[in-house]
């Protein structure tokens, strides 16, 4: 081959000339069968549920599909009936946020959701310290900010020093 000419372009199997295949040859191979499970769009608003709809309609409903460009949501009660009423802006949420057109309609399924876990219970105060952080609010009068900071110098001294 003269030095003038270009080089030929790469095989069909993405063999570089030098070695092996490059890495990025090698996934969409294997993320093709994950994707077609689920598709990315449908994987991110299952991720961003509770940010696109809020928390509070995130506790009553969950996203279980999308598909054809129809998204099914699962609600607990009588949820599907207020949610058909805010269908029209809870595709425009989603699509926002998607950064698209991805979901053109929605179906709702009525279901039963799992509770949502409980919260991990508050870890107890050594005695020394919360003697420690009544003795610092000690000449604050009786009431609701005196309550407060006591709490709050609880949880500060509990924490330990600052790790730097």
């Amino acid at each position: 081959m003269a030095a003038d000419q270009p080089l030929p372009p790469p095989a069909p199997d993405h063999r570089h000339l030098y070695g092996p295949r490059p890495l990025g040859a090698l996934v969409p191979r294997l993320t093709r069968p994950a994707f077609r499970a689920m598709s990315p769009a449908a994987a991110q608003i299952m991720a961003d549920w509770s940010a696109i709809v809020g928390p509070s309609l995130a506790a009553l409903c969950a996203p279980r599909r999308l598909a054809s460009g129809t998204l099914t949501i699962a609600c607990a009660g009588p949820v599907a009936m207020e949610l058909q009423h805010y269908a029209t802006e809870v595709i425009a949420r989603i699509n926002a946020h998607l950064g698209g057109t991805t979901v053109r309609a929605l179906r709702f399924v009525q279901t039963t959701l799992a509770a949502p876990a409980p919260a991990p219970p508050a870890p107890a105060v050594p005695p020394a310290v919360a003697q420690a952080a009544d003795s610092a609010v000690a000449a604050l009068p009786d009431g609701e900010l005196r309550q407060a900071l006591a709490a709050l110098g609880r949880a500060v001294l509990a924490a330990g020093p600052p790790r730097g």
